[in-house]
């Protein structure tokens, strides 16, 4: 994992590709050869939309609203481009409107999982994780091969204090993606928590989650997180059954051998 940043920034706004690709295909006897033609000339529409997504990249997102929103006056049932509205109002904290445009663009397509997704992490910033687990689970029928909602899904849990079902979805995650913790996002469509009220119980769940996948690395990072975040329970990771296959490797004990400074400072009370 290259990067390990989690709580940079509350979201971060992916890419993710829905367009299907066409495949060609030769056999043994007869040989296909194709030769390369100009891309088509861009439209009018196809510019606007070009400008408000490099609005939106630079983080200029009341500039790409504003775009967006000029091209919605002559296509009004367009749901990618009502999901990027709403992902614009999301980033500028207006979730009243965020949530207006990602209903619409869910029912102008109900195939697409992004504002469903999106739907998901308002209610989850209203600490409704209840909702938010219930738009997760809807995604993820839709789309079962995006870590990012499944991690979704794994801190709604967590905010639910039901950190077995937590765990279950960023292993599921990290089965799909195993960068999904590292994503720093772009412009795109949809949207991944990156905040938790308790960062320090949160790394040791993440560490357990990558320790139980045998993924000793991770784990180790995590873990020293957990420990730099002065979690309580740090130590417990020596004896947790969720650590038995990295417990050994010395990146691991490496982390476990320094204590946590509450543990350092209680001896040196003592002493």
């Amino acid at each position: 994992m290259n990067s390990k940043a989690l709580f940079v920034v509350p979201l971060v706004v992916l890419c993710v590709q829905f367009a299907g690709g066409q495949q060609q295909s030769s056999t043994a006897t007869q040989k296909t050869t194709t030769t390369p033609t100009a891309a088509a000339p861009m439209t009018p529409r196809e510019m606007a939309e070009l400008r408000g997504d490099i609005q939106m990249a630079e983080k200029n997102y009341a500039g790409g609203v504003r775009i967006y929103e000029g091209i919605l006056r002559s296509d009004r049932e367009d749901g990618p481009l009502l999901n990027k509205i709403g992902v614009g109002y999301e980033q500028l904290e207006d979730f009243h409107a965020a949530e207006h445009y990602f209903k619409r663009s869910m029912k102008a397509d109900k195939t697409f999982v992004s504002p469903i997704n999106n739907l998901g992490t308002i209610e989850y910033a209203k600490k409704n994780y209840g909702k938010a687990i219930r738009y997760y689970k809807k995604a993820v029928k839709l789309r079962d091969d995006l870590g990012a909602v499944y991690s979704n899904l794994g801190y709604a849990y967590f905010g639910k204090k039901e950190y077995a079902l937590a765990i279950d979805a960023f292993q599921r995650a990290i089965a799909v993606d195993p960068e999904v913790f590292a994503q720093h996002g772009s412009s795109g469509s949809i949207l991944q928590q990156r905040t938790t009220t308790d960062p320090g119980l949160f790394y040791f769940i993440v560490a357990k989650t990558y320790a139980e996948g045998g993924d000793a690395e991770d784990a180790a990072h995590y873990l020293k997180l957990a420990r730099d975040a002065e979690y309580q329970q740090f130590l417990s990771a020596e004896t947790d059954p969720a650590f038995a296959k990295v417990i050994k490797d010395p990146r691991v004990q490496e982390v476990l051998v320094v204590p946590p400074s509450y543990e350092r400072n209680r001896k040196m009370v003592q002493n």
